[in-house]
């Protein structure tokens, strides 16, 4: 997991093809965006805009993912997320190849993040991470999910 500001994804020391969907991604003002599914770059590089409201963590399942790197960037409001290194997922779903995503039961040895607005976080292939949990108390929130094929890390 890496974390930073989104509008210097730069300073993060984040690999210039994530740096690259980050302003990609903002480019296209997704501020102004209805929630759903975007194309960047067809099917390798692709942003998801979501608003809903926090809630539990005791609710939510955790999420991983094998072909993308999540990169979510919060919009408005303030979240928590939950996350562990990689392979530490415990008690895991069926894997669903098509969606790319596997829900688990279990992060060991949990970690915490809370991101305000403005602020971003990565997650790797395979680091489980249980976003949109409450702060405080459940919040409205927007946010945008950039999925970035692993593929494009390589040079």
């Amino acid at each position: 997991m890496i974390s930073g500001e989104f509008h210097h994804p730069e300073s993060a020391g984040l690999p210039a093809a994530l740096v690259n969907a980050v302003r990609v991604a903002l480019a296209h003002e997704p501020q102004h965006k209805e929630p759903g599914s975007y194309p960047l770059q067809g099917e390798k590089l692709f942003m998801n805009i979501m608003e809903f409201a926090t809630s539990s963590p005791d609710e939510k399942k955790a999420e991983q993912h094998e072909a993308y790197v999540d990169i979510q960037l919060l919009l408005s409001g303030d979240e928590q997320i939950y996350y562990g290194f990689y392979g530490s997922a415990r008690e895991c779903e069926e894997q669903h190849v098509e969606e790319d995503y596997q829900l688990c039961n279990h992060i060991e040895n949990q970690q915490v993040l809370t991101l305000r607005a403005g602020q971003f976080a990565v997650f790797m292939p395979n680091e489980p991470h249980k976003p949109g949990c409450i702060v405080t108390r459940p919040a409205a929130i927007k946010k945008v999910v950039i999925k970035v094929h692993r593929s494009l890390l390589v040079a």
